[in-house]
């Protein structure tokens, strides 16, 4: 099984030691698949800064608002459980848009400013080359999730990094970890990873 080891950093910033996760598993076919990958940093006392990039030249990004079906364009995507219980999944645009809910399953599913009063931040790059996406989990939005937000180095999350595209050209499904199901379906949290709180 793959694990992840998520570096705990003094600023929202500090990627550079982070590893680098790479999201290359398409277990369910395709001859498209852009090189893409993640990193995930901690920040005491703030909370989970996710960073994915994408090496595509003109990403699909049709949607601008939070809740929009992004999945349908070139969507960049981050599933974590934070605590145990369910899992909140972070699904990203090119223009920085938000599909983000807490459940246990893709069935039962509260939009996660229902519950915080808001979405986590995004914020969205593009480049000659590639494009990129920062989510920002904050510890305030997790503790209102599962009532408590502590952490400390050795602590284990589980989740899971994702590439798609439902409605581009070429629809594509990649993942960091393979999920192993007969069709593409992210919503799957037995197939999440350890992702482990690491000081360097």
């Amino acid at each position: 099984m793959k694990e992840y080891n998520i570096i705990i950093a003094d600023s929202p910033e500090d990627f550079r030691r982070s590893g680098v996760a790479c999201i290359d598993e398409y277990v369910w076919g395709g001859t498209y698949r852009p090189k893409a990958n993640a990193r995930l940093i901690f920040v005491p006392g703030d909370g989970f800064y996710a960073k994915l990039t994408a090496y595509e030249k003109h990403p699909k990004a049709v949607y601008e608002n939070d809740m929009d079906p992004v999945y349908k364009d070139s969507c960049l995507e981050f599933f974590a459980a934070y605590k145990p219980g369910g899992y909140i999944n972070c699904e990203m645009n090119a223009n920085g848009a938000v599909l983000s809910a807490y459940g246990r399953d893709r069935y039962e599913r509260t939009p996660l400013n229902g519950i915080c009063g808001r979405f986590p931040s995004v914020t969205a790059e593009k480049y000659t080359d590639r494009w990129t996406v920062t989510a920002h989990i904050t510890l305030d939005m997790i503790k209102k999730v599962y009532g408590s937000c502590d952490y400390a180095p050795g602590d284990v999350i589980y989740g899971n990094f994702y590439k798609c595209g439902d409605g581009c050209e070429f629809p594509h499904y990649g993942s960091y970890a393979p999920v192993e199901t007969e069709k593409p379906d992210f919503h799957r949290p037995e197939f999440f990873v350890p992702m482990r709180l690491t000081e360097v």
